[in-house]
């Protein structure tokens, strides 16, 4: 079992579980397809939140740099996997994300904000368990790699 607290992050209730860092590292290369779905998921969120609420020049501005940086960090994940001859393929999302956007408002204001929320959330859930995979590890590169992404998901944390 893997102590799972390299350091606690901000709005995050609880902690990700020892088993799920036992079986990420069992599943390496599952967790780069899963990222790389995730990097593209979070570039499509950036954009989206753009398209709906254009006439906030500064949410934009944000959300601009965000998906940039989070396409950046799709392809960067694609090349591991190209590295690994792992296949870029369909992976059935977990139902983490789905449950917190079935939290989302319909109206507005709150739908905006609640959007916003899930984001920040999900991004300060990716910073953790990069935080995780980084510590533990056992591939230098990769722990590298990972170690490399976590400030990028603080910022976006912090910018949603």
């Amino acid at each position: 079992m893997i102590a799972a607290t390299p350091a606690a992050i901000k709005f995050l209730q609880t902690p990700t579980s020892d088993a799920w860092v036992d079986q990420a590292l069992a599943n390496l290369d599952t967790v780069l397809l899963d990222h790389s779905h995730c990097e593209r998921k979070a570039a499509g969120v950036a954009l989206n939140l753009m398209f709906r609420y254009p006439s906030s020049t500064a949410l934009v501005n944000a959300l601009t740099d965000i998906a940039q940086e989070e396409l950046s960090h799709f392809k960067q994940v694609n090349q591991w996997l190209a590295q690994r001859n792992i296949p870029l393929a369909p992976l059935a999302p977990a139902p983490y994300g789905a449950a917190l956007k079935a939290q989302v408002r319909r109206d507005e204001p709150e739908r905006m904000l609640d959007m916003l929320l899930v984001s920040a959330l999900i991004e300060a859930r990716s910073h953790e368990r990069l935080g995780l995979l980084a510590a533990h590890c056992p591939e230098p590169d990769l722990a590298a790699f990972y170690r490399g992404l976590m400030a990028s998901e603080a910022r976006h944390n912090g910018a949603y």
